[in-house]
């Protein structure tokens, strides 16, 4: 299990690298996706990755009190809108459309109402 753990979370740690570089991949996610698989995988990794500059930049505050600055947050928010949009555009699907239009309204009420805006 610890192989399948490490795996997948070396796998979300470079998919929240290139997310870092590239505006329609989303960060934040895929970097807790890794921590919580290093977590289960490894102490070793799980220490070395919160001790490391990509966790303090993009998840330590937001992993100690659960705020973000309002720059990450609307760049989580564009990026999720975005993508889930030309989704719903693209595909004739109204159960798509449906869930899609769900999943953006949800990370607004999220992000918008539970996630405190901190000031840099």
């Amino acid at each position: 299990m610890k192989f399948f753990w490490l795996t997948l979370g070396s796998v979300s740690l470079v998919l929240g690298i290139i997310g870092a570089f590239l505006p329609i991949l989303p960060t934040t996610p895929f970097l807790l996706l890794t921590t919580y698989c290093y977590a289960r995988g490894s102490k070793k990794f799980h220490t070395w990755f919160t001790s490391s500059a990509i966790y303090k930049k993009y998840l330590e505050d937001y992993v100690q009190d659960k705020t973000m600055t309002l720059k990450q947050k609307l760049i989580l928010l564009t990026t999720v809108t975005s993508v889930s949009l030309t989704f719903i555009i693209l595909f004739n699907n109204l159960l798509m459309r449906c869930s899609l239009s769900l999943v953006i309204l949800g990370h607004i009420s999220y992000f918008g109402f539970y996630v405190k805006t901190k000031k840099k």
